[in-house]
Formats: C-alpha cells, structure tokens, sequence
C-alpha cells in the first residue's frame, strides 16, 4: 500500500508542471475585457477583437453608405461600436453574435436591434433579405474569415454591399493584382463575381485586447457576371489552377480538363499571371474530361 501512495505521489508531482502550462495557455488565450458595465474574457479563438475608435466606427459605417430605409445585417457586434454607428443612420438592423455574453450586452443596449444569437455561418441571409437585399457590415472575425466571405459570395443576391473589417494581410489577398505573391484562389473568385475595393487601413491600437496585426475595410459589390449560371464549375476550376503555385496552368488542369482547344492564353504561364477576363476565358475553352 505504502509503494501504491508513493506512485501516486509521483505520478502527480509530475502532473503539475502540466497542469500549470495548461492554466498559462488558458490566461494567453483570454484577456478580459470591460466595457461600460460588462466584463468581458475575449476568447482568442473566437477572434474576438472589440473595436473601440468612435470615429473609425463612424468612417465604416459611412463608407457602406448607410441610408436611412436600409436592412443592414451586422456580423459580430461585440460591444456595439458599429451598431451605434449604424442606428445612428438606419433603423432597420440586424445582428448576429455568436457569444452568449456579448449577445446579453446587446439586447440590454441596443433593444432595437433585431438580435440573432448564433453562428453567421449557420445563418439563412436569403431568410433576412426577405423583405430587401442587405447592406452588410461588420468587424469579422480573423479565425474564420474565409468562410465568411464565401458566406456571403455565395448569399450575394441578397446583398447590395458588404463593408467590412479584417485583417490588413487578407484585406491585400482579397485586391490582389495579377504576379503578386497575394494573388490566389480568393481574389479571383470574389473579383469574379463582385467588385471589391480596399477603402483603408485601421492601425491595431483602435482595438481591445489589441491585436498583433493591423486591420484595413474592404467594400464588396456584388456584379452580374457571365460566370453567375456556372459558378460551381468556375469556382471548382479556379481552386484547380492554384492548386500547385509553382507548377504551370497544364500542370495542374490536364488530369480534369481538355486543353487542346484553348487558344486566349498559354497553358505553360502559372495561373497567378492570368488576369480576371483570361480566367473567364480559358475556363470558356476547356472541356471537362469524362471520367
């Protein structure tokens, strides 16, 4: 029995070094955060960055170019920086905050608001658009904004706009040009199908907890396009031509598409080279193989 509690002794005296890690690594990952009469433990994984900058809040809000009449539907409110910058403009707002606490914080605030306790992504936007397209703003998450943006590609006939804070890197990726290293995947198929412009960088110290990296707002106007009656097949052929940077177009198309009949570009240039136009073009000239 002595040799059994001596075990354990052990075995829990090594234990602790691990446990402690784990209580440092839970402290990195949550600063509080206290706002008016609310406290707050922003959750690193969550992305949860609060905007604090009355004026930043205004220049968002009148950069999406918000009228009084307008359905604006607002992702991640948090502290509700921008959603009294929006009220102060348009009535008719929508919201939706995935955090129990901080959706608590704008029921009790901003009892206007049509409040959504949920995951965007979860969310019907051609449910909200019901009555009207939407004006759609918000400081989105950095942890999940890819998914967010394909959200709302794929929503985007029920959007006029879409005026938006993220991470200064993706804001870049997002308005790249042809034969810059930021060029991919996500600027083709969003300038695809939308106009998208940079508006402004927002430095990082407009923020609690701060982050480690600067912010900018980017402006999404959804266009017709010729692509629109074959976007999954488009968008499937765009995330194929990226797949490998370094190798060449024929590279990485031959083994899904016929290239004999394309004649509008070189099939030996890489795909970052390919302006929007030629994209639309090559994926005219292709003809799937049948498998």
């Amino acid at each position: 029995m002595a040799a059994g509690m001596r075990a354990r002794e052990e075995y829990n005296r090594r234990r602790r070094p691990c446990s402690a890690i784990a209580d440092r690594k839970t402290t990195i990952e949550m600063t509080k955060v206290e706002y008016k009469h609310k406290e707050i433990a922003a959750k690193k994984k969550l992305g949860q960055n609060f905007l604090t900058d009355r004026n930043i809040a205004r220049k968002i809000v009148g950069a999406a170019e918000i009228a009084n009449g307008d359905r604006v539907l607002e992702i991640g409110p948090g502290f509700g920086s921008l959603t009294s910058a929006v009220l102060e403009h348009s009535p008719v707002l929508t919201a939706v905050e995935k955090d129990p606490r901080l959706a608590a914080f704008i029921r009790e605030e901003f009892p206007a608001v049509n409040l959504l306790e949920g995951d965007v992504l979860q969310t019907d936007i051609g449910r909200l658009a019901s009555e009207g397209p939407l004006k759609v703003i918000g400081n989105i998450p950095y942890s999940i904004t890819s998914p967010i943006l394909f959200k709302l590609l794929d929503n985007r006939r029920h959007i006029v706009s879409a005026t938006l804070m993220m991470q200064h890197e993706v804001a870049l990726r997002l308005t790249a040009k042809p034969n810059t290293r930021e060029y991919g995947i996500l600027a083709v198929q969003l300038q695809t199908f939308c106009d998208v412009r940079y508006l402004f960088k927002v430095g990082r110290k407009v923020f609690r907890p701060r982050p480690e990296v600067d912010s900018a707002v980017l402006r999404l106007v959804p266009e017709t396009s010729e692509m629109d009656t074959e976007e999954a097949g488009f968008r499937s052929f765009v995330r194929r031509a990226f797949a490998q940077r370094r190798k060449t177009l024929q590279n990485n198309l031959r083994k899904e598409y016929d290239l004999s009949g394309v004649v509008s570009v070189d099939p030996a240039k890489r795909a970052e080279s390919l302006t929007i136009e030629q994209f639309r073009s090559l994926y005219r000239e292709l003809r799937p193989l049948q498998g």
